[in-house]
């Protein structure tokens, strides 16, 4: 057993409150379990408690033995002087304060329904599974469910949110920067996301903007400064690039020193990062404002309206610069489009909504709830155990709950978690 399942049990009041006492059999009522500590100092602040007829106000501290207080020194510790009550599991060793003054203790095993701690045990036990509660994910109910996975996808868009301020505060809080960025880094998708972010964050945006009416100037920034320049080639494409980048180089005093090496490995060739920076160039060049058709955008429609395009005509049969292809349009799906509404667009425009004092959460959801599921490893194990995620904010919330939740144990925070707990035979 953990402690934090002793803070659960406290904090949710999921005990016998009727017929609590203390180790000194003094009758404890509790009318304010406090407010739960998460940083240094005691577990609960603010707890308002009766012990014995007597009303307390103070601090409350849980181990799961008495003696736990010692081998934390605690008695040592002036943060711990208006503890009023300390909760145990075990109760193995009298408490004082620095003034010798006995502290009230409260066993709690006493005092747990033996149903949630037996929910307990066998959500904690050791056998290998995907997730603990993997044997009774089905049988959640569907209210608890939805607003779980609700509640879910907004924590991660609010963690999304703040990774997004950072850009802006790196950008001189220029959205257009950060929307390109922001492209940019998921054009590259998971193999060169970091290499595509690096790029676009190795110049000012202002020189997109200066070279946005010719596709040739913005290719050759973004290939030049891909460092993918540099071979000797004689394709009379390739030595076009070169001789334009060679001028942006003066013009703006550009450097790649820093930028990450492109990756071709295992890709499929529609996503080789030529063929996606050539499409990002044409994004640019086709359209002069891209935020705020971003985000004036309602739906998913409007969205692929501005993300129709293709590349350049040279990449039409080439996905490199040395070896001839195929003839084909390369024209942006709609299925990668798709990840761009969910990982880059949507993000974006909640961001912007708040950064304006605004709330975006219909418009976000009415969005998403457009957009199907998505397709990986963790939505799909998730759909095994009970079939789930039919919008693109079920998938994001359940990525949510198996990266914050499940891989760390949390289920003593998780609604799910909570529900089995609880459980009655």
């Amino acid at each position: 057993m953990q402690e934090d399942f002793l803070h659960y049990l406290w904090k949710h009041k999921k005990i016998e409150i009727l017929n609590l006492k203390t180790v000194e059999q003094e009758k404890v009522e509790l009318i304010n379990a406090g407010e739960h500590n998460h940083n240094g100092g005691p577990d609960f602040f603010n707890a308002r408690l009766k012990i014995g007829g007597q009303d307390w106000a103070g601090n409350v501290e849980i181990h799961m033995k008495s003696s736990d207080w010692f081998v934390h020194n605690h008695e040592t510790d002036n943060n711990y002087d208006n503890v009023i009550l300390h909760v145990v599991w075990e109760h193995d060793a009298e408490v004082h304060r620095k003034d010798n003054s006995v502290i009230p203790t409260l066993e709690l095993n006493e005092f747990v329904n033996k149903e949630a701690l037996g929910n307990y045990q066998k959500l904690f036990d050791k056998t290998k599974k995907w997730i603990n509660c993997a044997n009774d994910f089905e049988t959640i109910g569907h209210f608890t469910m939805n607003n779980w996975l609700d509640r879910l996808y907004f924590e991660r868009l609010e963690r999304k949110s703040k990774a997004i301020n950072d850009i802006l505060k790196q950008s001189k809080n220029n959205w257009e920067a950060v929307l390109f960025k922001l492209l940019a880094k998921n054009f590259g998708l998971k193999v060169n996301g970091d290499a595509f972010f690096s790029i676009a964050n190795s110049f000012d945006f202002s020189i997109v903007r200066k070279q946005q009416s010719r596709l040739s100037s913005l290719e050759a920034l973004f290939f030049g400064q891909a460092n993918v320049l540099n071979q000797d080639m004689q394709e009379p494409y390739y030595l076009e690039l070169q001789r334009e980048y060679e001028f942006l180089r003066q013009k703006f005093g550009l450097t790649n020193n820093g930028v990450v090496p492109l990756q071709f490995f295992r890709l499929r060739p529609v996503n080789f990062p030529t063929i996606r920076l050539s499409q990002l160039a044409n994004l640019y060049h086709l359209h002069q404002n891209v935020f705020s058709k971003i985000i004036e955008a309602k739906t998913k429609e409007e969205i692929y309206d501005v993300f129709s395009v293709g590349t350049s005509e040279f990449w039409e049969n080439h996905y490199t610069f040395n070896k001839q292809s195929k003839t084909s349009k390369k024209r942006m799906a709609k299925t990668f489009v798709d990840l761009l509404i969910i990982n880059t667009i949507v993000p974006l425009k909640f961001s912007y909504a708040k950064c304006q004092g605004q709330s975006a959460e219909d418009d976000v959801v009415g969005l998403m709830q457009q957009m199907t599921s998505e397709k990986n490893g963790i939505v799909d194990a998730f759909n095994v155990l009970k079939p789930i995620s039919n919008t693109a904010l079920q998938s994001q919330a359940l990525i949510q709950l198996k990266t914050e939740y499940c891989d760390k144990n949390k289920c003593l925070q998780c609604a799910i978690g909570s529900e089995i707990l609880m459980r009655r035979d």
